[in-house]
């Protein structure tokens, strides 16, 4: 694992941070939003994490598979209440407020993509 940029995985990152952004703004709730978007966000993580640091594709899948379960499984517990931020629109957009397995189904697709799109390039 060394440091470095990747253009590609930056320009992807841009690319679906913008649309994370639009479907916060747009949509308000069903499949896209709920779901979708739930998707794209590790997908968005991983991007993020290989512009910088050169580390193979499993490795990191695993990694922020397990960092989007560590943040899914914290709803359980109030993390947003512990943390005062309870009602913090923008905490409650990032971190989540409840709860639900739908979300690592979710997570867990997103992160197959992830593989199976490194899998084709390569």
């Amino acid at each position: 694992m060394k440091l470095h940029f990747k253009k590609s995985y930056f320009i992807y990152f841009i690319v679906l941070f913008i649309t994370e952004v639009l479907i916060a703004i747009y949509l308000k709730s069903g499949f896209i939003r709920h779901t979708f978007g739930d998707v794209l966000v590790v997908i968005l993580i991983y991007c993020f994490v290989k512009s910088f640091i050169d580390i193979r594709p499993i490795p990191l899948a695993l990694s922020v598979l397990l960092f989007a379960f560590i943040i899914e499984f914290l709803q359980l517990f109030n993390f947003l209440e512990f943390l005062g931020l309870q009602h913090n629109n923008m905490a409650a957009l990032i971190l989540g407020s409840t709860f639900q397995v739908s979300d690592l189904v979710a997570y867990s697709t997103g992160s197959m993509l992830i593989l199976i799109f490194e899998k084709l390039k390569h």
